[in-house]
């Protein structure tokens, strides 16, 4: 007796035919979305990864809507330029007033505006990458109130040691992120001990600023404190051209450690196991972020909350598992430029410091992240 034959389970079923025999239309498969991610290799040069069309445009758009923002404010003032007569002055025409107007009086508080808004907005996605903590920023862990610390403490005593503005910014910054590094260091650090120990250093560099300013002399304090708010007036094309430097040599080194960063997210175990030197990549990306924020710092004060919403908003944008240093970095120009024209037109014949306005939009954004991370289990 025969019996028949069984088919294996793991081989899957012909799928059924129509009647008559005639063999049914293939199935289609789903539509891919437009703005997925599509892998990509290069022969020459031996390059591969994935294309993003979703990042890539947000950055268009947010990257136009900061340049609408940068004309706009080259509009105003006591003499108001039309805004087609702004975009031919920065192409070079135009009448000669006109061109003296835009280009030599505006246009380094603008252009000082949109750098600082990068570098801020670039190093805020660094450090929340780096520690896998969307409240940890310069403005919370202490190197803006650090690179502030050093820059009061020039004015006020009146010791540059030959060193400007900028070298003094930088060494105050770098001088904390080192600390902050150091005291957080068990047999290697850890982004919630880092996030810790900044807040503690950042309350004693707060106090030892107020300290300085209340020692100085009343237009000492004035300037510092003029300074600290965070403001663009009377910006020049020195600190223009020492930021440009700075975030030319700067945001092309953390776009090298892109891979790493990401690799960071996954936890420093896993980083590790896939090949990941995970100290020696979490104090590069230290240091140009403390770069990034220290340049920043010194051409336009600490402007407040900078450097922690932008690369949320940017993150949520994009659509990306981490803050994207490009995205926040151009989240951050739109931000400081949007601000800075409320400030200028809030108060009418008033020109409030831009870091005012940061701070009145920046507080709700810190009150969301806090409210998220405590629904999220992760608030303590």
């Amino acid at each position: 007796m025969s019996v028949p034959a069984q088919s294996s389970p793991a081989t899957p079923s012909a799928p059924a035919r129509p009647p008559g025999g005639a063999a049914g239309p293939p199935t289609a498969a789903p539509p891919r979305p437009a703005l997925r991610g599509r892998p990509f290799r290069l022969a020459f040069p031996p390059v591969s990864g994935m294309l993003r069309p979703r990042p890539a445009l947000t950055g268009l758009l947010v990257a136009a809507g900061a340049f609408l923002l940068f004309c706009r404010g080259l509009t105003l003032g006591d003499y108001p330029v039309p805004f087609a007569d702004v975009v031919r002055a920065l192409g070079g025409a135009g009448d000669p007033g006109t061109l003296v107007v835009v280009r030599d009086l505006r246009l380094p508080r603008a252009l000082t505006g949109a750098l600082v808004g990068v570098a801020f907005g670039a190093s805020g996605a660094v450090f929340q990458t780096m520690t896998r903590n969307p409240l940890a920023s310069p403005d919370m862990i202490g190197l803006t109130e650090g690179a502030g610390t050093a820059v009061v403490a020039s004015v006020v005593l009146g010791w540059t040691g030959g060193l400007g503005l900028s070298a003094l910014g930088l060494l105050g910054a770098l001088a904390t992120a080192l600390l902050v590094y150091a005291l957080a260091w068990k047999g290697g650090t850890t982004g919630y001990r880092i996030v810790l120990v900044g807040i503690g250093v950042s309350w004693i560099c707060t106090s030892a600023t107020d300290f300085l300013v209340a020692r100085g002399s009343r237009f000492q304090a004035q300037e510092a404190i003029g300074w600290l708010v965070g403001n663009l007036n009377g910006r020049t094309w020195g600190q223009v051209d020492t930021l440009a430097v700075a975030l030319a040599v700067l945001l092309p080194v953390t776009l090298a450690m892109t891979r790493w960063m990401r690799t960071l997210q996954l936890g420093d175990d896993v980083a590790a196991g896939l090949g990941t030197p995970v100290q020696a990549v979490r104090l590069a990306l230290l240091l140009a972020g403390v770069g990034l924020v220290a340049f920043g710092t010194a051409a336009a004060g600490p402007v407040a909350f900078v450097a922690l919403a932008c690369p949320q908003i940017a993150q949520r944008l994009a659509g990306t598992a981490s803050p994207p240093p490009i995205v926040s970095g151009l989240t951050g120009a739109l931000v400081v430029l949007g601000s800075d024209l409320l400030a200028r037109e809030a108060v009418p014949g008033t020109e409030l410091p831009v870091g005012i306005v940061t701070g009145a939009l920046g507080a709700p954004v810190l009150l969301w992240l806090l409210i998220r991370a405590n629904r999220a289990g992760s608030g303590g």
